[in-house]
This record gives C-alpha cells, sequence and structure tokens, in this order.
C-alpha cells in the first residue's frame, strides 16, 4: 500500500505492515497460482543442488538468483492476469495480449535460469 502524499515509509511498524502485505501476497499466489507454487517447488530443489554445485559464492547467488527471479516474473503476471480479468471477464484482444505478454516474461525469465546454470555448469560437464 502506497503512503499519502508521496511520503516514503518510516519507521519499524510501516517496514514491518510492508512486510506484511508482501506476506500476504506470497501467500495469495502460492494457494491459487499453480504456476507459482510448481516454481517455489523447483527452488526448493534446485536451491541445494546450486549451494553443491556452486563452487564460489558468486556461482551461488548467480544460480539462486535467477531462480528469485521467475517467481518474481509470475508473480508479476498473476497480478496482471488478475487486474485484466477484473477488468475485462469477458474475450478482448488487448486483454489477451496483456497475460501473453505477462506469460511471456516468465518464459524470458525460465530461459535465464537455462542460460546461467547452463553457463555455470557446462565447463565443469565438458572440461
Amino acid at each position: 500500500m502506497a503512503d499519502q502524499q508521496g511520503v516514503m515509509p518510516r519507521g519499524p511498524g510501516k517496514i514491518w505492515r510492508a512486510f506484511m502485505w508482501s506476506c500476504k501476497g506470497l501467500a495469495v499466489a502460492f494457494r491459487i497460482e499453480s504456476s507459482f507454487r510448481l516454481e517455489v517447488y523447483g527452488l526448493i530443489v534446485l536451491t541445494p543442488l546450486a549451494f553443491w554445485l556452486g563452487q564460489t559464492p558468486i556461482e551461488r547467488a548467480m544460480l539462486i538468483g535467477c531462480l528469485f527471479l521467475v517467481l518474481s516474473a509470475e508473480l508479476l503476471n498473476s497480478a496482471v492476469e488478475q487486474v485484466v480479468d477484473k477488468i475485462s471477464p469477458e474475450y478482448a484482444v488487448f486483454a489477451g495480449r496483456a497475460k501473453d505478454m505477462g506469460s511471456a516474461a516468465v518464459f524470458l525469465t525460465m530461459l535465464n535460469v537455462l542460460a546461467v546454470w547452463g553457463a555455470v555448469l557446462w565447463p565443469r560437464l565438458t572440461g
């Protein structure tokens, strides 16, 4: 939730409320979005693997960070879909395009996961 008159959130109370809103959003996404759940399960499986396969802290951060990008893109895509469905419950070309573009963003972050994991692991597998 945004503050009134563009004032930045300050103080532990506002930070705590912002944290709780974020947790609420994560919980709702996990409950109603099967794609988000699947991606969370992937994160749970791949994170320990990233710690095991990553040889440096930077490699580990890259392997895990790209997984969080997928979750972020999925949350944004789900938010777009929720708003589009609320505004335009019947089929509309622009609504369909918005949903397709959100889906494409998630797809690109998944390709990024393949690229990062491949770039980190390929030299070890072939060398």
